[in-house]
Formats: C-alpha cells, sequence, structure tokens
C-alpha cells in the first residue's frame, strides 16, 4: 500500500473521475467510477516507482498530511 496523496475529482470533459498523483510528477489516472479511478491511481503508482527505480531516478517520500490516531 501507497501512501501518496491521491486527488480525485470529476470531469465533466472526459466524463470520468479523474486522480492525481501530485507528488510523483505526471502520475494520473482515471475511472468510470470514484473506487475505479483508486484501482487504477494504485496501478499506476506503482508502474511509476518500477519505472523511476529502473531509470535510477529519485522516488520522493510520500509527504503523508493526514495523521489518524
Amino acid at each position: 500500500m501507497f501512501k501518496y496523496e491521491v486527488i480525485i475529482y470529476w470531469s465533466e470533459e472526459d466524463g470520468l473521475f479523474i486522480a492525481e498523483v501530485p507528488e510523483l510528477t505526471g502520475c494520473m489516472a482515471d475511472g468510470t467510477t470514484y473506487e475505479e479511478a483508486i484501482r487504477n491511481a494504485e496501478i499506476v503508482i506503482s508502474e511509476w516507482i518500477e519505472t523511476a527505480k529502473s531509470l535510477g531516478r529519485e522516488i520522493p517520500i510520500p509527504k503523508g498530511k493526514l495523521v489518524c490516531a
């Protein structure tokens, strides 16, 4: 499980939910439902990290803005 912030919003233009991962440059996914957008974002985050590793690029540490007690 990744702990990166994911911002989800509805795109009227695309007719889809868009999931953006601001800490990972260019990392975005979409889905016809909110849940699908989250699932697709998890896949894209994993692929983003694997690609960064294979290219020897730095992988940002999640900021962890929310703290649950």
